[in-house]
């Protein structure tokens, strides 16, 4: 044992992270395919997961290849491999070969060595990069990110004898994929099941514990706190308040300015222009254009000059707008805006959930701040709700246009207060984020 490390013990565990750790040795469930831990975040299911299969994989097999998978390599390497990686070169009987040029590192244990690969799975042609490799054994992390084909592709390698399956995920849809295809049938796929609280996780203080039940409600607070994967209904931010979230009077002081723009041709093209005074953003005026009320369509051109326009209260107020954030898709507008050489076009960030995330919290912590000039934004904040229909958690596509803008700000220019969000667990239709 290196004598800067501290020992990892067992008693340093949880009776469930215990379970979920150890699962593979239990008479119980020694004969099971894998496992599935899921529930609330901070929970403690992923370092025990991960450990567990190192274990796992030293003790069962030598000279074999396994699979480490996660959204993206990059997470995979901080939220996993670099916590795991750490506890076991606290070992001096466990040599670690970190291999980043080959997205691999390599565990020799006993006179056992093994090559653990890692994985991406951040979309559909994923599946693509895990063909060809034949794995003894795969752990899955924030499974429910990940698209169904490579998650099935990566199962589909395990073609050793003896191989196990692991993952582990937080909540979102009861409609999800994986938990209608796994964890509800987690039996007649011979799979064992560990259901995670907050409780589940010793590291957490009871003051730690206690602020992560105060941020939350709803479905947040059903899916992030007790693990459930609970539906969402009404409105995408119940959370917002006139009283709270709006202004009449300008701060004294900005240090900074930025402008987020949501376009459209046929639907109305919505700009809003923002300055950072302290901690806080305030949308101090906006630009919305409806041309089915209007019966005219407006140009590129003619937007940008609206666009323009509005930037100009940016130096009326001492500054100067630093970015334009856009609709991804506004690609001739964005032309527009670089031709003219006045403005710095950026494009947005458009994972929906993600940005609605940011938006939440950002009201949540008093971060934004709405003019009161703004009626466009604030009648949208009124109307914009969650398609109940929908299968999975999507906003109905009705007045979302301010609502797009604003996602696309916070998507660029804001940042998660605490990893629980930034795991990008799926949002509650009339929940809060953290």
């Amino acid at each position: 044992m290196s004598k800067t490390q501290t020992p990892l013990k067992l008693k340093n565990f949880s009776p469930k992270q215990r379970k979920a750790m150890l699962w593979w040795a239990d008479k119980n469930c020694r004969d099971k395919y894998g496992c599935i831990a899921h529930g609330a975040v901070r929970s403690g299911k992923t370092f025990a997961m991960s450990l567990g299969f190192i274990f796992w994989a030293m003790s069962s097999f030598s000279g074999k290849n396994f699979a480490v998978c996660g959204k993206t390599i990059r997470s995979v390497r901080r939220n996993l491999v670099q916590p795991l990686l750490s506890a076991l070169g606290g070992f001096d009987f466990i040599t670690v070969k970190d291999r980043p040029s080959l997205n691999c590192f390599d565990l020799s244990c006993m006179g056992r060595t093994n090559r653990f690969y890692l994985f991406g799975g951040k979309d559909e042609s994923s599946a693509a990069l895990i063909q060809g490799v034949t794995l003894a054994g795969l752990l899955v992390d924030e499974t429910a990110l990940m698209p169904r084909s490579f998650v099935e592709q990566a199962t589909a390698r395990c073609s050793v004898a003896g191989a196990k399956l692991w993952f582990n995920c937080n909540p979102e849809s009861p409609f999800h994929w994986f938990k209608e295809e796994w964890i509800d049938k987690a039996e007649e796929k011979n799979l064992c099941v560990f259901h995670f609280e907050l409780d589940d996780n010793p590291s957490l203080s009871q003051k730690v514990k206690d602020r992560y039940r105060s941020l939350y409600t709803g479905a947040f607070y059903r899916r992030f706190i007790l693990g459930e994967w609970s539906a969402a209904e009404g409105l995408v931010y119940p959370m917002f308040s006139r009283e709270l979230h709006c202004f009449s009077q300008l701060p004294e002081k900005f240090s900074r300015f930025v402008m987020s723009v949501d376009y459209g041709t046929v639907n109305p093209t919505s700009a809003g222009l923002w300055g950072k005074s302290g901690e806080t953003w305030y949308r101090v005026a906006e630009y919305y254009y409806d041309s089915k009320k209007e019966g005219k369509l407006r140009t590129d051109e003619e937007h940008y000059a609206a666009v323009r326009e509005l930037s100009h209260k940016a130096e009326t107020l001492g500054g100067k707008v630093s970015a334009v954030v856009c609709d991804p898709s506004a690609a001739s507008f964005m032309e527009c805006i670089r031709r003219h050489g006045e403005l710095h076009a950026v494009k947005a960030h458009n994972d929906v959930l993600s940005g609605i995330r940011r938006v939440s919290d950002a009201l949540l912590s008093g971060s934004i701040k709405i003019n009161q000039s703004c009626a466009d934004c604030l009648r949208e904040f009124a109307l914009y709700r969650w398609d109940e229909k929908s299968s999975g958690d999507c906003p109905i596509k009705e007045n979302d246009h301010a609502m797009d803008d604003i996602r696309y700000f916070a998507g660029k220019f804001l940042t998660v207060r605490s990893k629980s969000t930034a795991c990008a667990v799926s949002v509650g239709r009339d929940g809060r984020a953290n």
